[in-house]
């Protein structure tokens, strides 16, 4: 069907593909060409020469990453049919026809069985990241697929993969396909703005809209600080349910630039509830202890398995002061985006800050990713995003 070079796994390594997960590390590799290029589109044979999955190739510790398990070309087709098949996800689980909402992630990486992509849409705009560079080498067949799926309903594809392509240098963001101005999306009603050029991830952190709207409903009446705040997703939220003040924190100017616009255009003041650029763990140590919610959203404190241990006592100390401060009866939203640190762990390193604070805790809720950020079954590490609503005495 295709003349794709062909790798060899070892005897038994067979077995994680045949279960469908995504990865193969160099060590279950018996043969391959020497003269791969990175990125190159490869087939994956077992020890007997059966077909197993075709993928993308690269030199490090994950050699392949599969994007199929059927022995078919990677064209402008495929690409098609997997876009296809993660918006039917979407429209079955987020009610796009709504007119609350008009951004969303399309696809998850590994958890649309598409290692290495992430694809966000932001009303008519379409956002690609590419986090490997076989990935990113399909770009302009993506871009083409995406306007076959979409149609008129697509004003612009931007490439936003060279913060992620740490092996490749040259590569540039920018439109890859039409343009777009529209900035400001709609979530649950909420307007935002959102800088897919200059802004974090792909410009707004999609993950977390189901985790503030359920904030929304405890926000009525309270004094609220929202640490970590990037664009004010959670105080928007908070405002919007009736909180009567709420303070919005982040070590970046440019985050708190984007705050304040936000509260604008959502009709708030921002001279009535402060944006403070300010480092949180400063922050916490000098507020008053009048705090009824507190939201502590951190961004990866583990980025790998090296810096595991150092995380924990990070998240364990900004847990224990955030438990210390917040006033009686109050409520912490707290969560990790460290796909390193698991739930069991993320949940034992809040039981100790807990205990360092010398307050009694309740957990009223456990969070995790929007339904937009599927979690494969088969390839767990999808599974990123913990979170916890405790109730401090």
């Amino acid at each position: 069907m295709n003349n794709y070079p062909i790798i060899t796994l070892k005897k038994g390594k067979e077995i994680s593909v045949q279960r469908q997960h995504h990865w193969i590390f160099s060590g279950a590799v018996e043969d391959k060409p020497e003269n791969l290029e990175e990125g190159e589109i490869v087939k994956v044979l077992d020890f007997k020469k059966r077909f197993l999955a075709i993928g993308f190739y690269a030199s490090g510790s994950i050699m392949v990453r599969m994007v199929s398990f059927e022995e078919v070309p990677i064209s402008v087709d495929f690409w098609e049919e997997k876009i296809h098949s993660a918006l039917n996800l979407r429209k079955a689980t987020l009610f796009l026809e709504s007119s609350k909402t008009d951004a969303y992630r399309l696809v998850h990486g590994e958890g649309d069985h598409l290692p290495g992509l992430i694809i966000d849409i932001y009303k008519q705009t379409a956002i690609i990241q590419a986090h490997h560079l076989g990935m990113y080498q399909q770009v302009s067949q993506i871009a083409e697929a995406l306007k076959r799926v979409y149609g008129s309903g697509l004003e612009g594809v931007y490439d936003k993969s060279a913060a992620t392509l740490h092996s490749n240098d040259s590569s540039q963001d920018g439109w890859v396909w039409g343009q777009s101005n529209q900035h400001i999306i709609k979530e649950n009603g909420h307007l935002f703005e959102v800088s897919w050029e200059k802004g974090q991830k792909t410009g707004f952190f999609i993950d977390q809209r189901e985790n503030r709207l359920l904030l929304e409903k405890y926000s009525s009446g309270k004094k609220v600080l929202n640490t970590f705040c990037y664009s004010g997703g959670f105080s928007i939220y908070a405002l919007k349910g009736g909180a009567r003040e709420v303070h919005s924190v982040d070590i970046s100017a440019p985050a708190i630039d984007l705050c304040k616009q936000n509260l604008e255009i959502n009709g708030f003041n921002p001279s009535l509830h402060p944006c403070l650029v300010e480092d949180v763990l400063s922050n916490l140590k000098n507020i008053p202890t009048d705090f009824d919610l507190i939201i502590l959203d951190p961004p990866a404190f583990a980025k790998n398995i090296r810096s595991k241990h150092k995380a924990i006592q990070a998240y364990k100390r900004l847990n224990s002061m955030a438990i210390k401060k917040i006033a009686k009866g109050g409520i912490l939203f707290t969560f990790s985006c460290s796909q390193v640190i698991d739930r069991e762990l993320f949940y034992h390193t809040i039981t100790s800050a807990a205990m360092e604070a010398g307050r009694k805790v309740k957990i009223i809720h456990q969070m995790t990713q929007g339904p937009d950020h599927p979690i494969n079954l088969f390839h767990q590490e999808t599974s990123y995003l913990k979170g916890l609503v405790l109730y401090i005495e």
